[in-house]
């Protein structure tokens, strides 16, 4: 059964599409940067995202109020979505940014907190009616070869993977393990999500 709205889950990757589907809520792979078709309907970025601040550790759940470029201008406002153990937050849409002081640099200039790629994209689309997003990695802890581990399509290129744990042990082994922090708050997040379109 559809939620509330017909609301869809939009996620990059399929990982967290699997995810995302557990909460009973349609879902849609729209792929890196939101660049596959978007389904139709009201849409939720659902994902990861990258912390651009001290204080925001894996598994950490966002629920945005805004979303802004780089420069900290504004692509979508709107009321957060009501989720329980989330933090209200600016979230910034922007291209990958792994290095710490290119990512406190960006905190500093966008007013955000924290990064991904798809919601500017959503946004654009007119149809974005939340953000929900859990950080996989922390403003320190920089993912390394892992970040090239998604396709453009939203799968996972495996080999890429296998090279970053080959060449970056210790980083890629912290990288998965928030990850897997990240994903665990998402689950949680999206058996509520539902609910909570239909109340706001």
């Amino acid at each position: 059964m559809d939620a509330p709205l017909s609301l869809t889950l939009a996620c990059a990757l399929a990982v967290e599409e699997r995810v995302a589907r557990t909460g009973g809520a349609r879902t849609a792979v729209v792929g890196l940067g939101a660049g596959l078709p978007l389904p139709e309907g009201p849409l939720v970025s659902f994902g990861v995202c990258g912390a651009l601040v001290e204080g925001l550790e894996p598994g950490t759940l966002l629920t945005a109020r805004k979303v802004v470029d780089p420069d900290g201008s504004v692509l979508w406002e709107g009321h957060p979505l009501e989720l329980p153990g989330a933090l209200t937050a600016v979230v910034c849409a922007s291209d990958v940014v792994d290095d710490p002081g290119e990512r406190r640099a960006l905190a500093e200039r966008s007013g955000a907190v924290a990064v991904e790629m798809e919601s500017g994209t959503l946004a654009s689309s007119g149809r974005l009616v939340g953000v929900v997003r859990a950080v996989s990695d922390a403003v320190g802890a920089p993912v390394g070869g892992l970040a090239s581990a998604g396709r453009a399509d939203g799968s996972t290129d495996w080999a890429v993977v296998a090279r970053a744990f080959l060449l970056e042990p210790l980083g890629s082994l912290r990288t998965a393990l928030g990850a897997r922090r990240a994903f665990a708050s998402l689950r949680q997040a999206a058996a509520a999500i539902p609910a909570a379109a239909a109340h706001g």
